[in-house]
């Protein structure tokens, strides 16, 4: 490989550094239902069935997903025995980002068309 390859390709990974934590959050948050589970638990802790309701995801996608932010540390799972039930919230991390959806979501308001 020339020096002048080797140099653009440090040039390029030095300008895509800085977003580089963006990329980081977006594969955190940045699946449909991760961001409807997220927006929701912003209501505070509901179980199971009240988040499949209320988000109309399948049994399955919100399994996996609640998985998922579980995982990445964003959302608290807390298993009652008596009645069995499963409920679910948002973990300090996960509280966190609510004021950055907010801010999306008034930015989106105000340059988002609307689909129909």
């Amino acid at each position: 490989m020339s020096q002048q390859a080797t140099s653009r390709e440090e040039t390029i990974e030095e300008k895509n550094e800085g977003a580089c934590p963006v990329v980081q959050a977006v594969e955190q948050i940045g699946s449909q239902w991760r961001l409807v589970i997220l927006h929701d638990l912003q209501e505070g802790e509901k179980r199971f069935n009240e988040l499949k309701r209320s988000t109309g995801a399948s049994s399955r996608t919100l399994s996996r997903v609640l998985d998922d932010l579980e995982d990445v540390g964003l959302v608290d799972r807390r298993v009652e025995e008596q009645p069995i039930a499963t409920y679910y919230s948002l973990t300090e991390k996960g509280d966190a980002l609510c004021p950055v959806m907010d801010t999306l979501e008034d930015w989106a308001g105000e340059w988002v068309e609307p689909t129909n």
